[in-house]
This record gives C-alpha cells, sequence and structure tokens, in this order.
C-alpha cells in the first residue's frame, strides 16, 4: 500500500492505525429495519471469569435456552475460536489483548445480526474488556457483561482440563490465576457465583435479566 494509498488514524488505545483509502464503508439495512423484521433486538452476552468458573457450560446452557425459546442464539467460545479465527496468537497479554479485540468485532458483527451473541473468554483485563464494551456502544448494540465467579480453590479442584496443575507444575507459563493476573469486573451487569448456584439458576438470572431489559 503507498502513501497516497492509505492515511492514519488513531485507534481507542492510541495506537495508528494504517487506513486504505480506496476502501469505503457500505451502509444498507440498518440495525432498526433488521430488528424489526427479524423480531428480536442484537445483543452480546460477554461471560468472564477464570478457567473452570464454568463460563462455556453456562453459556452453552444459556444458548440452548434461548434457541428452545425460537431465539436467535450463538456462541463464540475461546478455545473454539483458537482453532481458527485466531489460531495465529498466544497467550502473551499482547496476545491476549487481540485476541479480544478480535473476538470483541466478531461479536458485534454476529449481534447486528439481529442475535443474541454469547462469547466464553477468560478476557483478564479490564482494559480489553471495555474496548469490547466501547465497540458495541459506538454501533449502539447492548453488551451484558457476566462476570462468572469461582473462587481459585474451586476452579482448581475441578481442573475439567488439567490446566491447573501443569501451570503449578510450570508447564503451562502465563496461566491466568497462577503466573498471569486476572482483573475482575468491578460493575459487571451480572454477577453469577458458579460454587453458589447451579448452571439452569444462572442461566435463570440471565434470561431474567435480558427479558427485563427487553433484550430478547
Amino acid at each position: 500500500m503507498s502513501a497516497s494509498d492509505s492515511h492514519t488514524l488513531t485507534g481507542p488505545n492510541g495506537e495508528t492505525q494504517v487506513v486504505s483509502q480506496n476502501i469505503v464503508f457500505h451502509e444498507g439495512v440498518t440495525q432498526q429495519q433488521r430488528e424489526l423484521l427479524v423480531g428480536q433486538k442484537g445483543v452480546t452476552v460477554w461471560f468472564t471469569g477464570l478457567s473452570g468458573s464454568g463460563k462455556s457450560t453456562l453459556a452453552c446452557a444459556l444458548e440452548l435456552e434461548l434457541l428452545e425459546k425460537g431465539k436467535r442464539a450463538f456462541r463464540l467460545d475461546g478455545d473454539n475460536v483458537r482453532f481458527g479465527l485466531n489460531k495465529d496468537l498466544g497467550f502473551s497479554p499482547k496476545d491476549r489483548e487481540e485476541n479480544i479485540r478480535r473476538v470483541g468485532e466478531v461479536a458485534k458483527l454476529v449481534a447486528s445480526s439481529a442475535t443474541t451473541t454469547l462469547t466464553a473468554f477468560i478476557s483478564p483485563y479490564l482494559a480489553d474488556r471495555q474496548l469490547a464494551r466501547t465497540i458495541h456502544e459506538e454501533s449502539k448494540i447492548p453488551f451484558i457483561e457476566v462476570y462468572v465467579d469461582a473462587p481459585l480453590e474451586e476452579v482448581e479442584k475441578r481442573d475439567p482440563k488439567g490446566l491447573y496443575k501443569k501451570a503449578r507444575a510450570g508447564i503451562i507459563k502465563e496461566f491466568t490465576g497462577i503466573s498471569a493476573p486476572y482483573e475482575a469486573p468491578s460493575a459487571p451487569e451480572l454477577h453469577i457465583k458458579t460454587a453458589e448456584t447451579d448452571i439452569q439458576g444462572g442461566v435463570k438470572q440471565i434470561v431474567e435479566y435480558l427479558t427485563k431489559n427487553n433484550l430478547i
């Protein structure tokens, strides 16, 4: 791309972005038109929490619940996304940041199709989750943060993938909760403690919230 074909913009984190002058954003069906025709609003429900806290299990159960109710729902899962879209990323802080940035953009696109989009990602950093929220807010798409909370001793006890054991042994480096930080949400829309409530109870809380706020 030559200099004459591009210009620079300042990104949300102060970074410089080079954008081609030869691309144009094409408007088509508006968000309002789509939601009216489909009969459903677009929204992203963002699950965050430690590995083993129950994010994916809760998201799967909620997806099924919504589909059974005749609602459009689609789930993006942390592990699944790294098989394709983000397979080039590792687990360094910078790669985690890019992982969540991409997921935020994809979630926004799916939600803009008048679909309840569910994302289950550790997403350990406050700034990265705020960026995902901002991406949605700029497109006027609701962003619901669900903090799936379980104590470290509880998730280590569960350890469904054996990851905590490997992290404690030093086999896995930069593992959230052990050798890398997890910055818990200070004001999530929903706070579900999976050591105190079962999956169906968690699903009920989310469905009630979405219904109360006219999001499904």
